[in-house]
């Protein structure tokens, strides 16, 4: 397709370099100010600009889901507070899932209205998860809620601030229904100062260069996203190709396995996405609203064509997807989301085997999904304050076409960090006593999947309350083309005691006594291609790192070992 916008490539490419420039400035100003680990170390917030429209025109890339989530929190926004009734100085703040755009409550997006003048012309934005929100449970994401009621406090599209300052009465509101509202409050301001970062950098280029330029900016850099991206799909062949995934179960109804399935459809430079044979809407909350679902669709093109490419509504603008309303991918209201990210990794590991049969020498096994474990500490003695520890894990990568799975990383659109031991164990009164890869973890293949790793907690202080938010306990991660699946994760109370305990998937509010251990074991990715013909050198490099056990390289692939006085090195004989 053609891109002509008037603007020549050269000021095209300043003021596209320019664009990303300052939403990398604003996610920069947002983790350094940031009073939460949630925000400070695991860095879960995106940062983004878009038009006046509500259209992405640049995304730092932290969280890829948010590409879809910012339109739909503005185009709420612009729903309740009409474009006319917006003044310069004005900011709101929507944590809504369905009158706004957030993934789950806990994500709270801050929009801006930027204007040139009286004119409108764009919006600075930042969202960030909140350590907590108020609800049942201490961090706001109760894994059995039926409703989004039971999901903490819902804010439509609310003004924030004003040019007079922020708006006291929302802060006092905030404030009352969150157990660490110093923290809420802090990175909320932080958001706001990120979106103000964003709005100061933005007139600066509209004076070095024109309103005009850079609205015909906002419309060329999309639509060469856009042009770039149909042409790759043009010379991939035409065809059609269908994938699922299953949930371990929904968090309400246990050990019952949910179904995720995608259909793709590629025509010359469309690509339609037909999520309508997944299951219905669950009673727990996995539940995931559709402007996720089509970044997640975004974010694989993105992935097979050119990681490189900029996050703008170009890529969104291809995506055709179709939905069931009542299913899991398009719930009705109030039906619970709050635990959605489970769902998110099984619907991309769909997506990637879908188009892998479009596109084979672009191939990957399955991932770890995600997780994330909190647990609340209650306040010890009088003026102290509740503490909520939230920390968010991956685990293994998949083995690719060419390449082993990473070990300890985080997978597909989650690219949030492990907070540093030496954080957790000074904010809050627990001992990490294990962290540490799993050996045989990674799917067993020609390239082998990433490890999985454990960590175990001990509880040093009162009594305090354990939720997990996991997936691939029960169903691993998925070989590819003749790999082995990954292990799959497990969380104990209490391991190697009488009282030992394997919890579900996704569980809330358990009480965790003084001196309890916790031990979270993440799963390992899939393997990708028949272990047998991996390299013997490589499986023996794998036993000397502790990556394999001697037993494994000899029973999975095939690869007898003799011990050395060094440690082992290949047997004259392979095994059989």
């Amino acid at each position: 397709m053609a891109v002509s916008t008037g603007l020549d490539p050269i000021t095209a490419e300043v003021l596209a370099a320019a664009l990303a420039g300052i939403v990398q400035e604003q996610q920069e100003s947002l983790f350094r100010t940031g009073f939460s680990t949630v925000i400070r170390e695991s860095q879960d917030a995106s940062c983004a600009l878009l038009d006046a429209q509500g259209r992405v025109v640049a995304q730092h890339v932290v969280l890829a889901l948010h590409m879809g989530a910012f339109p739909a929190c503005v185009a709420g926004l612009l729903q309740e507070h009409p474009a006319d009734s917006l003044r310069p100085g004005d900011a709101f703040v929507v944590n809504h899932p369905y009158r706004g755009g957030s993934p789950h409550a806990p994500d709270m997006a801050v929009l801006a209205p930027i204007f040139s003048g009286d004119e409108l012309i764009a919006f600075s934005a930042a969202m960030a998860h909140k350590p907590d929100i108020g609800g049942p449970v201490p961090g706001s994401c109760l894994g059995s809620a039926r409703e989004v009621y039971a999901e903490g406090l819902h804010l439509p599209p609310v003004r924030y601030a004003t040019a007079a300052g922020i708006v006291a009465d929302i802060e006092r509101i905030l404030a009352a229904n969150s157990r660490t509202p110093e923290l809420v409050l802090g990175d909320l301001r932080g958001q706001l100062g990120a979106c103000r970062v964003g709005e100061r950098r933005l007139l600066a280029l509209i004076a070095k260069y024109g309103l005009s330029t850079l609205l015909a900016a906002f419309e060329h850099i999309p639509r060469l996203a856009e042009a770039r991206v149909r042409a790759a799909l043009a010379r991939w062949p035409d065809g059609e190709a269908a994938a699922e995934r299953f949930l371990d179960d929904d968090g309400v109804r246990l050990g019952q396995p949910v179904r995720v399935h995608v259909r793709v459809r590629k025509r010359g430079d469309r690509i339609q996405f037909d999520f309508r044979e997944s299951a219905d809407q669950t009673l727990g909350p996995a539940n995931v609203r559709p402007p996720l679902v089509r970044a997640a669709c975004a974010f694989g093109l993105l992935t097979l064509i050119d990681p490189e490419l900029p996050v703008n509504d170009g890529l969104l603008r291809v995506v055709e997807a179709e939905f069931r309303p009542g299913s899991i991918c398009d719930p009705r209201f109030p039906a619970p989301v709050n635990t959605y990210n489970p769902t998110m990794h099984a619907l991309t590991d769909a997506l990637f085997e879908a188009l892998s049969r479009l596109v084979p020498d672009r191939k990957t096994a399955d991932g770890c999904g995600t997780r994330s474990i909190i647990i609340g500490h209650a306040s010890a003695g009088e003026g102290a304050r509740a503490r909520v520890q939230y920390e968010l894990f991956g685990g293994g990568s998949g083995g690719r076409l060419g390449l082993d799975g990473v070990n300890g990383t985080t997978v597909n659109h989650s690219n949030g960090k492990i907070a540093p031991i030496e954080i957790i164990e000074s904010e809050y009164p627990v001992r990490v006593e294990r962290f540490e890869l799993i050996p045989d973890s990674g799917g067993a293949g020609q390239w082998r999947g990433g490890l999985g790793f454990v960590r175990e907690y001990v509880n040093l202080g009162g009594e305090a309350r354990f939720s997990v938010r996991s997936t691939k306990h029960r169903i691993p991660p998925q070989g590819m083309d003749g790999g082995a699946d990954g292990r799959g994760g497990r969380c104990l109370l209490q391991p190697g005691t009488p009282e030992e305990r394997e919890l579900p998937t996704r569980c809330s509010d358990l009480p965790l006594p003084p001196g309890a251990r916790v031990r979270l074991e993440t799963p390992g990715g899939g393997g990708y291609g028949d272990p047998r013909c991996r390299d013997p050198r490589a499986v023996l490099d794998d036993v000397l790192d502790g990556y394999v056990t001697p037993e494994a390289a000899r029973v999975l692939y095939g690869v007898a070992l003799r011990r050395t006085a060094l440690g082992y090195e290949l047997a004259d004989e392979q095994a059989d």
